[in-house]
């Protein structure tokens, strides 16, 4: 006789977690410029919802990994996917239409324009109309901007010039020209340099606000390694344009390798890694 209780009548156990979706991947990526090897077989999984930095002392191949999951540079060989899309030696703007944006470590705002007018100018770029400052398209972004504004803290600023706003509003500035191409992945190559500790401050709680209630995935080199250990969910350490580690930021912590090669065995106690 068969107890009513063995067999098929057992529960099945409850489902796990569902896998979050990775929205930018790195493959196997290599660049070489004449005989130097800049990156070196490097790969990467940006998970979706995110706050996943690089870090690595000058020279670790950074920049150059941006350039090439933006399209600035084409790999010497890997591929790069965007939201499951191969986008391997898609030009910048395409990616960018594909929901790549970058804000770079150098501002590239409009010093002429007004703030207002800088935002305009980015969301009719990423339209892909052919709009001027007086058509009528260009007039209907101005709702629009004035949100991405109020997101970077910038609304109260809307009539200033660009070019004479602070080191640390420029780069807030620089943000929202970013987030204007409504990004689904957003690159920042060292936010906080050249910043105070209050502009610094503010540019964290940014970065964090726009994973949190944004809905934005955010991929950023830092040296500052108070700043990346206490906002990064993974942590990737790059030593002359190879991958020596990856995880959370205690198990970065704990390697072996990466305190021996990036902080010269000194341990943990520097903030800086140049």
């Amino acid at each position: 006789m068969t107890s009513a209780n063995s067999g098929a009548g057992a529960a099945a156990p409850p489902p796990g977690p569902a896998p979050v979706p990775v929205l930018l991947e790195a493959r196997r990526l290599v660049r070489d410029f004449g005989s130097f090897r800049a990156v070196n077989d490097v790969s990467l999984r940006v998970a979706e919802g995110t706050i996943h930095s690089v870090i690595g002392p000058n020279g670790a191949g950074k920049t150059t990994l941006f350039r090439l999951l933006t399209g600035i540079h084409r790999p010497t060989s890997g591929r790069v996917l965007l939201d499951g899309r191969d986008v391997t030696g898609q030009a910048p703007h395409a990616i960018a239409r594909r929901g790549l944006a970058q804000s770079f470590q150098l501002t590239t705002i409009f010093p002429r324009l007004t703030v207002l007018e800088s935002v305009q100018a980015a969301i009719v770029a990423a339209s892909g109309h052919r709009a001027d400052f007086v058509s009528r398209f260009h007039r209907s972004t101005v709702p629009e901007a004035m949100r991405v504004l109020g997101r970077v803290g910038l609304a109260d600023h809307a009539r200033t010039l660009a070019g004479t706003l602070s080191h640390g509003d420029q780069r807030a500035l620089d943000v929202a020209l970013a987030l204007a191409t409504k990004p689904k992945v957003l690159l920042l190559d060292e936010p906080t340099a050249g910043m105070s500790e209050a502009e610094t401050e503010r540019t964290i709680a940014l970065i964090a606000d726009l994973v949190r209630t944004g809905g934005i995935t955010v991929l950023f080199s830092e040296h500052d390694m108070d700043i990346v250990f206490g906002i990064s969910d993974r942590v990737t350490v790059l030593h002359q344009g190879r991958v020596i580690a990856e995880g959370t930021g205690p198990q970065v912590r704990a390697n072996e390798e990466v305190t021996a090669v990036y902080l010269g065995g000194s341990g943990w106690g520097m903030q800086r890694d140049a």
